[in-house]
């Protein structure tokens, strides 16, 4: 348990005993002391005050992060639509309230009709704010955003990877990139394994955060998780994307595919990377070094700088030589783009003619 947790539940058991004698005291002096034994029911009442506060204080706790955090990670925007909605709300509880208050109970059921409407009024604007502007203002200025992702998700694997801090140093993704808590807690858990690779990988990421954090020019958001994760972490980053209308940045293939699967929009930076690769066209002139003998007779391989694969034909006689190749054809498959090139033809020299006539 947290000191802060435990420093919680005593000062609202300590709430709880005064408002449990608080209680008691007043029964007593309504009941009479000849009725029933004073003592015993204020120390009962105190002691049920004690119990019920001291176990209900982490539920009050809870219920009040929860509410701190919508509030904090709420738009401005949107909380300025709920607050218009609880107001027309409001307003509209007021006029009915003229009414039910000549009623039976009419004072009574005017409040919890307030309390209705009100919250309907908060709801209705934080979930149709967009319609209500496009209502109200007009949708023209809105038509630009449709497409565009308000949050990208992290996932533990594209920070451990570290290529998202030079991609977002570069300007090209402008949406925040936030962390929830769990994705925290699971690298820290990989970078205090007992395993040196899996250790090194962890510290790699936390690393990588450290530095993206100290850039001001990217906006990295640390949240907590509205939900705890009851399962695994990525079913739990899916969910929360969806509830959200997040996307997902990640290179795990099976939460790629999980996540297309539920509507969540994936980026893969092993997507990326493999589109900007520079694309080799038939009858290009390339240069390659046959690092080693290919699987057919002949055969060469060799790369580019970028990792893509160069099978020349022919090259086997060029074994660690760094020549210039001639593209004959472009294959796209699932582990990447692979080519297949020829050895340039080397320049004829001419005939020498004066061997030719010292020979004659």
């Amino acid at each position: 348990m947290k000191r802060s947790e435990y420093l919680a539940r005593w000062l609202g058991g300590g709430l709880g005993v005064i408002g449990g004698f608080t209680l008691g005291y007043f029964m007593v002096r309504g009941l009479g002391s000849a009725a029933h034994p004073g003592w015993a029911v204020i120390g009962l009442t105190t002691l049920e005050g004690l119990i019920f506060a001291y176990l209900g204080t982490p539920y009050v706790l809870g219920g009040w992060r929860r509410f701190n955090f919508r509030l904090t990670s709420t738009p401005l925007p949107d909380l300025l639509s709920g607050l218009l909605g609880m107001i027309v709300g409001l307003v509209i509880a007021v006029l009915i309230g003229f009414f039910v208050r000549d009623l039976p109970y009419g004072y009574g059921l005017s409040s919890v009709l307030a309390l209705l409407l009100a919250a309907q009024g908060a709801s209705v604007g934080l979930t149709r704010r967009a319609e209500l502007s496009t209502l109200f203002f007009g949708g023209g200025a809105r038509e630009t955003d449709t497409h565009r992702l308000p949050a990208v998700l992290l996932d533990t694997s594209v920070i451990i990877d570290g290529r998202i801090l030079d991609l977002a140093k570069t300007g090209f993704v402008d949406m925040p990139l936030v962390i929830l808590s769990s994705v925290l807690r699971e690298l820290q858990m990989v970078a205090d394994s007992a395993d040196v690779t899996r250790r090194r990988r962890g510290r790699r990421g936390l690393d990588v955060l450290t530095e993206m954090q100290k850039d001001p020019s990217i906006n990295l958001q640390v949240t907590e998780d509205e939900t705890p994760p009851d399962g695994e972490i990525d079913a739990h980053l899916v969910r929360t994307a969806k509830r959200k209308t997040w996307a997902i940045m990640t290179n795990d293939f099976n939460l790629n595919r999980i996540a297309r699967l539920e509507g969540v929009a994936v980026l893969n930076l092993n997507e990326l990377a493999q589109a900007m690769r520079p694309v080799a066209i038939p009858g290009e002139e390339i240069v390659v070094t046959v690092a080693r003998e290919g699987k057919e007779p002949g055969q060469g391989v060799g790369s580019l700088d970028d990792g893509t694969m160069v099978v020349i034909q022919n090259g086997r006689r060029l074994l660690n030589q760094t020549i210039t190749a001639v593209v004959t054809s472009v294959i796209q498959t699932s582990a990447g783009r692979m080519i297949f090139a020829e050895p340039a033809a080397e320049p004829r020299r001419p005939p020498n003619r004066l061997k030719r006539e010292e020979s004659a």
